[in-house]
This record gives C-alpha cells, sequence and structure tokens, in this order.
C-alpha cells in the first residue's frame, strides 16, 4: 500500500529552523508531485508549499515565501521541507501528501495519499 510519513517536527523558538522529512513507502516518490499542508487547532488545513515530479518546479504560498523551502532526493524517496524564520503563527501539525502540480499551486483529491502529519510549535 502507498504510505507517507512525516518526521523532524518539534519545539523551537520564534526565528529559529527546522526540517521536516516526507518518505514514501510501497512507491516510487520521483513520480508524483508532493505538497506540504498545515493545520493549526481550530483553523482550516490551509497550503505551505509544492513540488512537481519532473523538473523540480516548486510552488510557496505566500505565508511562507522567502522563508521554507521545498526540495526532494530522489535517491531516499524523501521530500523535505527546510523551514526558516519561524514564526508563532507557523504552529500547526503539518502534512505532506501527493498532488498534481500547476504554477498557480498543487490540487489534491480525494485518492490522494496523506502522511500522519509531524507537530510544530514555535513559542514567542
Amino acid at each position: 500500500q502507498f504510505q507517507l510519513v512525516e518526521s523532524g517536527g518539534g519545539l523551537v523558538q520564534t526565528g529559529g529552523s527546522l526540517r521536516l522529512s516526507c518518505v514514501a513507502s510501497g512507491f516510487t516518490l520521483v513520480d508524483y508531485a508532493i505538497a506540504w499542508f498545515r493545520q493549526a487547532p481550530g483553523k482550516r488545513r490551509e497550503g505551505v508549499s509544492c513540488i512537481s515530479s519532473g523538473d523540480p518546479r516548486t510552488y510557496y504560498y505566500d505565508s511562507v515565501k522567502g522563508r521554507f523551502t521545498i526540495s526532494r532526493d530522489n535517491a531516499k524517496n524523501t521530500v523535505y521541507l527546510q523551514m526558516n524564520s519561524l514564526k508563532p503563527e507557523d504552529t500547526a501539525v503539518y502534512y505532506c501528501v501527493t498532488c498534481r502540480y500547476s504554477d498557480t499551486g498543487c490540487s489534491v483529491e480525494n485518492y490522494d495519499f496523506w502522511g500522519q502529519g509531524t507537530q510544530v510549535t514555535v513559542s514567542s
């Protein structure tokens, strides 16, 4: 079965950095575009970033532009999210998911595969 597992979350101070990992099992990640989403308590899930399966092209939502970097290591079947200059408003559970890439973001459908999420907490 296809599976994605996120890791790398934790507690950091404002201005700190974390690197999240999304590791695929049961399929070759190079064939898929991958998106990062996040959800804070009481808030709707929102997009963070996504990366295409090929080129790779990348897309960043406005809230993280200039601070976060998405990348992939096909040999390790892994997509990363490097998060710098973290703010308290970045506090959320972060999820990776398969998607279809476009230059205006990534689309997610009901057949896509989600990870279990990893908690990121940024203290002020």
